[in-house]
């Protein structure tokens, strides 16, 4: 009874095993309507967050710049002045407009060598960007092929379970054979629900690069041989380091350097501020005098004055000497990081190359008969088996050879994906 009831649960649950792998390559592949490489990349430049918080620096860049433009405000100043016990009072308005004399300019070259060095940071950005794009999408690739050679080896040893099953109960087979890839088909279910958990956990960290929430459907286009067998031609190293984003923002900040010297330079010098005022006063005594037809009146006079003038800050003891000091320490810095910049994209280039180059030579080499020779030597040695001239553990022995020959070249896909992936960084391409 316990042996009847063991089989259904067996059975049973290798139909949902069955079930469950049909389902789950349905929901990863889609050869119609999936997302291709070149789309994921384009998705994750539009929707990535980070990358779209990134972008806002550029905007606060040019606000710094059109505050940089301004002129000073000019100030107005009124003041009234009265006698407590007496009828005198003045009153008099002054207005005072700095001129700014030689800061302006200052200002604007920095804003504007600001500008340049954010838009290319942002550039940069969007090149890493892209390609942790693809190396989330090539990870996600390489699982599904995992997981799709793990069901084609559980179907084929589903079926062999199923004749050595018949043969036994018909009393052509030894119950060990049964039992033997019954552990072995066990053995592949448990495999290939970890290698589902890879490729699920592949999807969530493409999903989360993509700035798609979990819970979207996102469905893959290409298959891994695809995408490595089209990037296989050569590729154009024509373009030098010194046109990638990172090495041209380091560039970019040596000459915010510069214009910084420029404007601490200027900040040092004498500047203007140019005034004028009015002042109407009137004043008187308290005695009486006659007026020209003989009238008593009060002594009184009502006088108006208008000033102009010029205040010159002169530039005796503090002529900013030590922002200019400081400026030019930092220059020196941006210099240094512009020279590390060019020797490590130059040596990123030349790494990536090679890499790129020997990688899909050893991928030539797999897809060439050493993959095919696998397949006939798995199909002869089961075919050897059906008749009889060979034994179930050969079968399971060569399967198993199959199997690490699959996974090695998936790892060999993996690395020349990976290594085209570095190579495009490297040189700074979107793709």
């Amino acid at each position: 009874m316990n042996r009847w009831v063991g089989a259904a649960s067996f059975v049973l649950s290798m139909l949902l095993a069955s079930t469950s792998a049909a389902q789950t390559t349905a929901s990863f592949l889609d050869a119609v309507n999936g997302l291709s490489l070149d789309e994921a990349i384009a998705r994750g430049l539009a929707q990535e967050p980070s990358l779209r918080a990134a972008r806002t620096a550029i905007d606060v860049a040019r606000g710094t710049r059109l505050q940089a433009g301004l002129r000073k405000n000019p100030s107005l100043s009124a003041e009234f002045r009265g006698e407590p016990s007496g009828t005198d009072n003045q009153t008099m308005v002054n207005v005072e407009w700095p001129l700014d004399l030689f800061r302006r300019e200052g200002r604007e070259g920095v804003a504007d060598r600001e500008i340049t060095a954010t838009e290319l940071a942002v550039a940069d950005r969007q090149r890493l960007l892209a390609a942790d794009v693809r190396a989330r999408f090539g990870e996600a690739l390489a699982a599904v092929r995992d997981l799709a050679i793990l069901d084609e080896l559980v179907d084929a040893s589903r079926r062999q379970h199923d004749l050595l099953r018949s043969r036994v109960d018909e009393g052509a087979s030894s119950p060990i054979e049964r039992d033997v890839v019954d552990v072995e088909l066990r053995r592949l279910n448990a495999d290939r629900s970890l290698q589902l958990g890879r490729v699920e956990r592949a999807m969530f960290e493409l999903k989360r690069i993509l700035g798609a929430s979990p819970d979207d459907t996102v469905r893959l286009r290409e298959a891994l041989e695809d995408v490595v067998d089209r990037e296989s031609v050569a590729v154009s190293v024509a373009a030098v380091a010194d046109q990638r984003p990172d090495v041209r923002e380091a560039a970019a900040r040596v000459a915010v350097a510069d214009a910084r010297i420029d404007r601490a330079q200027r900040e040092g010098r004498f500047d203007m501020a140019v005034f004028a005022g009015y002042t109407r006063m009137d004043s008187g005594f308290p005695q009486f005098g006659l007026s020209p037809t003989g009238v008593p009146e009060r002594v009184q006079g009502l006088f108006h004055y208008v000033t102009a003038g010029a205040t010159v800050t002169l530039p005796m003891f503090d002529r900013n000497q030590g922002e200019v000091a400081a400026a030019r320490a930092e220059r020196l810095n941006a210099l240094a990081l512009q020279e590390a910049a060019e020797l490590t994209a130059k040596t990123e280039i030349a790494t990536a190359r090679s890499l790129n180059q020997r990688a899909h030579e050893a991928v030539r080499l797999y897809a060439g008969d050493a993959r095919t020779l696998a397949r006939q030597n798995l199909s002869v040695v089961r075919q050897s088996y059906e008749l009889g001239r060979a034994t179930i553990f050969e079968v399971l022995a060569e399967q198993k050879r199959y199997l690490d020959l699959e996974r090695a070249y998936t790892e060999t896909l993996r690395a020349a994906y990976e290594a085209r992936t570095a190579l495009n960084r490297a040189l700074g391409e979107m793709r």
